[in-house]
Formats: C-alpha cells, sequence, structure tokens
C-alpha cells in the first residue's frame, strides 16, 4: 500500500475542469515532481492533498485512511502533510524561531523549551541558527524561504508538499533553496513537488508526471520522462525545454 493515494479525483472552478480524473501514488520515502505547462494544475492538486481545497470527485488516502470527503479532521490532516507554497507567507511580526515554532507550540502542544530547541536544530541544519531572532523582512529571498521549508518539518509531517517553491526567487538564490531539498531528498523525506526546475527534477526525482489540462499524460522515471517520452504532448514539451536549455 502506498503512503499516499490519490483516486480518481476531479476538480473544477467555475465549471472549468483544472483536475480530471487524477490519480497518483507516492510510496514512502519517494520524491515524485509534478511537471507541466503554467495552468496544467500541478498547484491546485497539491492543495486538494492538503485539504486547502476541496475535491469535486475521488478519494485521496493516507496510509489507507480517506483524508477527503465529509468527517475528515483537517487539522489533523495538516499535521500530517505539510505545504510550503512559492510565497513564503512567514509572518512578518514574528521573528524566525517565532514563525517556526507557532504551529508546533499551538497545534501539537509543544513545550515551548522543547518546541524552540527543535526549531533551533533544524535552523542549524540549513545554516541559519543565526538568524533565529530576525524578522523576515531582514532575510533574503531564499532565506525566507529556507525558513518556510524548515516551519513546515518542525511539524515533523508524514509527506511534504512543495509548490514552486524556488519561482519566486533570484535566479542566484535558488540553488541555496534546492540544496536543501536535496537534503531532504537524500534523509528519506517523502515528498510531492511541483516545480518548473526540470534539470532538478531529473536529478532528485523517483518518479515524474507530466500534468496537461488537468490531466496526467504520463509518468515514469526522470530517465524515461525526459530521455524517452511515449506520449506526444510529453514529448512536446520536453522538446521545448531541452530547446531552451532548461535540461
Amino acid at each position: 500500500m502506498a503512503l499516499l493515494e490519490i483516486c480518481h479525483i476531479r476538480k473544477s472552478f467555475g465549471g472549468q475542469p483544472v483536475l480530471d480524473d487524477v490519480s497518483l501514488e507516492v510510496e514512502e520515502h519517494q520524491v515524485v515532481c509534478l511537471i507541466g505547462p503554467s495552468g496544467s494544475g500541478k498547484s491546485t492538486l497539491l492543495r486538494c492533498v492538503n485539504g486547502l481545497e476541496e475535491i469535486d470527485a475521488g478519494e485521496i488516502r493516507m496510509h489507507g485512511d480517506r483524508i477527503t470527503g465529509p468527517g475528515v479532521d483537517v487539522d489533523a490532516l495538516r499535521r500530517d502533510v505539510g505545504i510550503v507554497f512559492q510565497s513564503f507567507n512567514l509572518f512578518p511580526h514574528m521573528s524566525v524561531l517565532e514563525n517556526v515554532t507557532l504551529a508546533p507550540i499551538r497545534v501539537l502542544r509543544q513545550q515551548r523549551a522543547a518546541a524552540e530547541g527543535n526549531a533551533r536544530q533544524l535552523l542549524r541544519r540549513i545554516g541559519l541558527d543565526d538568524k533565529a531572532g530576525e524578522y523576515p523582512d531582514r532575510l533574503s529571498g531564499g532565506q525566507q524561504q529556507r525558513v518556510a521549508i524548515v516551519r513546515a518539518l518542525a511539524m515533523d509531517p508524514m509527506v511534504l508538499l512543495l509548490d514552486e517553491i524556488t519561482s519566486a526567487l533570484d535566479p542566484e538564490l535558488v540553488a541555496e533553496v534546492l540544496q536543501i531539498v536535496r537534503e531532504l531528498a537524500r534523509d528519506g523525506m517523502t515528498m510531492l513537488l511541483a516545480t518548473h526546475e526540470m534539470g532538478f527534477a531529473r536529478e532528485v526525482a523517483n518518479k515524474v508526471c507530466f500534468l496537461c489540462d488537468g490531466r496526467i499524460h504520463e509518468a515514469g522515471t526522470p530517465e524515461q520522462i525526459f530521455g524517452a517520452p511515449k506520449n506526444e504532448r510529453t514529448q512536446a514539451f520536453v522538446r521545448r525545454i531541452a530547446e531552451a536549455g532548461r535540461l
């Protein structure tokens, strides 16, 4: 049984289908990358997994238990499924340490000393332990995004969702954020991420899914998707990104 099972889900906005019969399995310790053109449904899919959007049909399960539909404890779901957005969404009036410890203290009921100790350990891991007392506007975009990742990790999630986490960054800051994700992958964190960083997806993913028009047109290993895609839409997409020098 896969850790995360997405089963025939559909989602529309204003009658316009955004996800159309999407099914996907994510195994424990696996890194699955969602690629495809803008507007293909990647971000909506992640938001459905985290309960930020309600699905219209289908089902999503974690460890075999349904996490969508009536009666689901959304707060419990978000303890198990962390999400990091392209905009950092840090609280500007809180220090880095306060941003990271807020949810563990409020939601997990951790003692402040324990939450702060864990937060400092995570910040040390990403090289930002000296920024614990700083406020977000004193940090670079790359540093803010790394703090946002730490904030999600502080909840000790079973699955981490990453939604285009480098798209709002200047090019020189992208590498430092991607390095954190590489390290998480090496440590066995289960991740489902939407990305336009094709070379990165090729490097870290166990599985790559090509989305277009709300459907997964092809899924396979990075070698298969980027090296020998079978679907015509995938072939055209890969050819364009190769011509643009993004592989």
